[in-house]
């Protein structure tokens, strides 16, 4: 199967200093970039795939471990901690033969200056390969679904009839869904260059540009990648500029618009706007969305803005149309983001929904009469969705919510929600509100 015996070792104590630092409460997008610098090439792919599937599986790994330790390990050990989490994650999910997994996480133990952890490591890996299934008949539902006690209670309670289907997605590797650069060509005519160079693809069910790949590949892989033909947008993500249909001579802004992936969309759809606003509170994430922009060869104006405050710069009446891609707990893309399940609080709900509250309030003004406003998150729980949907329509008497009609996810009270499904979309809210008289 390819697997080198002795050259990973790094690679698994490397994981393992990652994790540690996200249960400390770094992101996993600032732990592991210099982290995937350090280890040579060839082990790139193994780190991500151990550091994203630990995380992934945290909750329920961490289960089996509270059981396997007599004793909780000292705080300064917590990469010996993640190290043992890594060697569970191997004989539970990866294709790496037991004895190969535990002798290179023993190693491993040496690499992190943790001698004394080697007789630890090597005897409670082996341990749970004889105790398994009793181990695993211990776990609360929780654990079993591997999701924090909060975060499964509140989706049992909101989506009972699609919990399982939701756990599912978010332990799973995510699709790789392209969107197709209708500028240049279509969706068909690009599955068939795919084709030509043995890339296995189909066509998303809803996205009209969207195309899901069979197995990930690297970008620069891709036929017209960097001649801007396709761009790398999960399909939920793509049906914003489906709800959002702009028309010839709009004014459109894109409040928190990095990393530009729907402003883009909106560009290549329609090409006879009159201008498109592309703003962000970030600088620094403004640059990426002038990065896809430039290999796209599409024009926007960035603008550095915060939505709940906007610039003088956005004048009161003078769009057509504004999209609010909202902050939020991001628990419709935790399959992509993983972390969220380490770091997320259910307080966090709270302080998001008075965020968006704000951003929706701040930008409102800017929207001429008859124009809309489309409110988007990529969360599944209804406190940033409808709730807040809701909460906005009471406050301001010329606002009124259009429910987007769509064959697409469920019609909720203010909106529609795109739930997670494993080799299908992300999670997203979608709510329409229009400026009336």
């Amino acid at each position: 199967n390819g697997y080198t015996f002795n050259m990973s070792v790094n690679a698994r104590a490397t994981a393992a200093r990652v994790i540690a630092d996200v249960v400390a409460g770094k992101s996993l997008n600032q732990a592991l970039p210099k982290a995937v610098s350090l280890v040579v090439e060839k082990d790139r792919g193994l780190l991500q795939q151990l550091c994203y599937g630990t995380l992934r599986l945290h909750p329920m790994l961490t289960g089996l471990l509270q059981q396997l330790l007599d004793k909780p390990l000292r705080d300064k050990d917590k990469d010996v901690e993640s190290l043992l989490l890594i060697g569970l994650f191997q004989l539970d999910s990866m294709r790496i033969p037991d004895h190969a997994a535990v002798a290179e996480t023993v190693a491993a133990t040496r690499a992190l200056k943790k001698p004394w952890a080697k007789g630890l490591t090597n005897a409670l890996l082996r341990r749970y390969l004889r105790e398994r299934a009793t181990l695993q008949a211990q776990l609360s539902p929780a654990q079993l679904a591997a999701h924090t006690p909060w975060m499964y209670q509140k989706l049992e309670q909101q989506w009972p009839q699609q919990l399982s289907n939701i756990v599912k997605a978010n332990n799973t590797q995510p699709p790789m869904t392209l969107r197709v650069n209708r500028r240049r060509l279509d969706a068909d005519q690009y599955t068939r260059q795919l084709s030509h160079v043995n890339i296995e693809s189909t066509r998303c069910a809803f996205g009209p540009d969207a195309i899901t790949l069979k197995t990930p590949v690297d970008v620069n892989e891709l036929p017209g990648f960097a001649a801007g033909e396709v761009s790398v947008q999960d399909e939920a993500a793509q049906l914003a500029a489906d709800v959002m249909t702009t028309a010839a001579g709009d004014r459109v802004l894109d409040i928190c618009a990095a990393p530009g992936g729907k402003s883009c969309h909106i560009l290549e759809r329609e090409t006879q706007l009159e201008e498109l606003v592309s703003a962000d509170v970030e600088p620094r994430r403004l640059q990426k969305v002038q990065d896809n922009l430039t290999r796209l060869q599409l024009q926007a104006t960035l603008l550095t803005a915060d939505g709940a405050n906007p610039p003088e710069a956005l004048q009161a009446s003078s769009f057509d149309k504004i999209l609010v891609d909202a902050p939020c707990s991001a628990s419709g893309v935790i399959r992509r983001h993983p972390d969220v399940k380490l770091l997320r609080r259910e307080a966090d709900l709270q302080q998001f929904a008075e965020q968006q509250l704000a951003i929706l309030a701040g930008v409102w003004p800017l929207l001429k009469e008859g124009g809309t406003l489309l409110y988007a998150t990529c969360s599944v729980f209804e406190e940033e969705n409808s709730a807040v949907v809701a909460r906005f329509i009471a406050s301001a008497s010329n606002a009124k919510v259009q429910i987007p009609q769509a064959a697409w996810g469920v019609q909720c009270s203010h909106g529609r929600q795109i739930l997670p499904s494993e080799n299908g979309p992300d999670g997203l809210f979608y709510a329409l509100i229009q400026k009336v008289s």
